[in-house]
């Protein structure tokens, strides 16, 4: 049975359909325009206008002639410096920490090494320290800004912002995120798996004409992917959707810490593939290093790895070459499975190995092609850049202000 709504709540939503819509055209909409893009009425649509361009959320932005007699219609117009959100990326190497506009531009931006101990509270008080940073630089008043979106490595619990035994940074296990970095900085926050944030800043940044149906492979630590079918972030039953670290791409490949070899993240991350070259004499260990090899070293002798493959070394193409090939074959398998006619990569690490990828991971697809699909399967890069996961935080601060979600029936 349909729930009633009190009038107040059927105006909040009514707002977010008008944002929503100026928002998604691009240079604006006249108030006529509104009408037929939302399906209000003009009597609504000039009353609700009225009230986002008091709030300060939209902007009288000129006019547009019309076709034929009758004047020229006023445009309306996100106005950037209404609302601001933070967001946040804790990765095991780096801490990246945005600040969008009302536009989903960025306003300022800063990046911190993490700590090497992998400790939860020291990392949460660094990322608060980068929130204070840029919400100085800035000069935004806390006021308007909605709140922090935090992306981390999953498992998480979306309802609590419990970080759930990440695997990879196991000291973060139980960490109440959410709770303890909006009691750091003062503002509201919510928790995100990295590659469902970066999914997210894709989706709000996409190419016009780019397909609604594409697998967002997020390269850093380790490897996730974040999925959109049907123009939707696909999250899962518990917002934990991507983690394809365990499927197997290579039996007779690396021993994982599932006890298991060959499996996809495995394969592909950082550190396996700086191990790797250090086995096979193309990298040095550091003196005194051990064979866990703490982050920044991995960051350092991985740019090293791929400086020497993009010189010609045979040994260090060879290893970043293999890599391709267990990514073609877990992508195959993905779009078989999904149909998706998209993959779009991005993240700390994917610029060092971007030109490789793209020159011959097309190549290995076409080589690994099943014979079950009906269209090719594209490879692009993130039109975000390196700080998508923070970037896809912060949008999903400002998705949930200002984004209809209709809890009328």
């Amino acid at each position: 049975m349909p729930r009633g709504a009190n009038l107040p709540v059927i105006a909040a939503f009514n707002e977010t359909v008008l944002l929503d819509a100026i928002r998604r055209s691009g240079s604006g909409l006249s108030r006529v325009e509104l009408v037929g893009a939302t399906g209000l009425s003009a009597q609504t649509v000039t009353n609700v206008s009225r009230r986002l361009l008091t709030q300060g959320l939209i902007r009288e932005a000129g006019s547009r002639p019309v076709d034929g007699p009758g004047k020229p219609r006023t445009i309306l117009q996100l106005e950037p410096t209404g609302s601001y959100a933070v967001g946040v990326h804790l990765d095991p190497t780096v801490i990246t920490c945005v600040l969008l506009d009302l536009e989903s531009a960025v306003v300022e931006h800063t990046r911190r090494h993490a700590p090497v101990s992998g400790d939860a509270a020291e990392t949460v008080l660094l990322a608060a320290d980068a929130v204070g940073e840029i919400l100085e630089r800035s000069g935004v008043e806390r006021g308007r800004v909605r709140g922090i979106g935090v992306a981390a490595p999953g498992p998480i619990d979306a309802g609590t912002g419990v970080v759930v035994s990440p695997p990879l940074i196991p000291g973060w296990s139980g960490l109440r995120l959410r709770d303890e970095l909006a009691a750091a900085t003062g503002l509201p926050a919510l928790v995100a798996k990295d590659v469902t944030a970066a999914a997210v800043a894709e989706h709000w940044r996409d190419p016009a004409g780019a397909s609604g149906d594409f697998a967002f492979v997020y390269y850093g630590t380790g490897v996730g992917v974040g999925l959109v079918l049907a123009n939707q972030v696909y999250t899962g039953a518990s917002h934990n959707a991507g983690d394809v670290g365990h499927s197997i791409v290579d039996p007779g490949g690396a021993l994982c810490s599932c006890g298991r070899r060959g499996c996809y993240g495995e394969s592909v991350r950082p550190r396996q593939l700086v191990q790797q070259g250090i086995r096979d004499g193309v990298l040095s260990r550091p003196e005194g290093a051990g064979d866990d090899l703490d982050v920044e070293t991995v960051d350092e002798l991985f740019t090293a790895l791929t400086a020497a493959a993009d010189d010609g070394g045979f040994a260090a193409g060879r290893i970043l070459d293999h890599s391709i090939a267990n990514t073609s074959l877990y992508l195959t398998n993905l779009s078989a499975l999904l149909d998706i006619d998209r993959v779009v990569f991005g993240g700390p690490y994917w610029g060092r190995v971007e030109a490789r990828y793209l020159e011959r991971l097309p190549l290995q697809l076409a080589e690994d092609d099943m014979g079950i699909m009906t269209h090719p399967l594209t490879i692009a890069s993130s039109a975000v850049g390196d700080d998508v996961a923070a970037i896809g935080a912060a949008c999903l601060v400002l998705d949930r202000a200002f984004s209809p979600r209709s809890n009328l029936t």
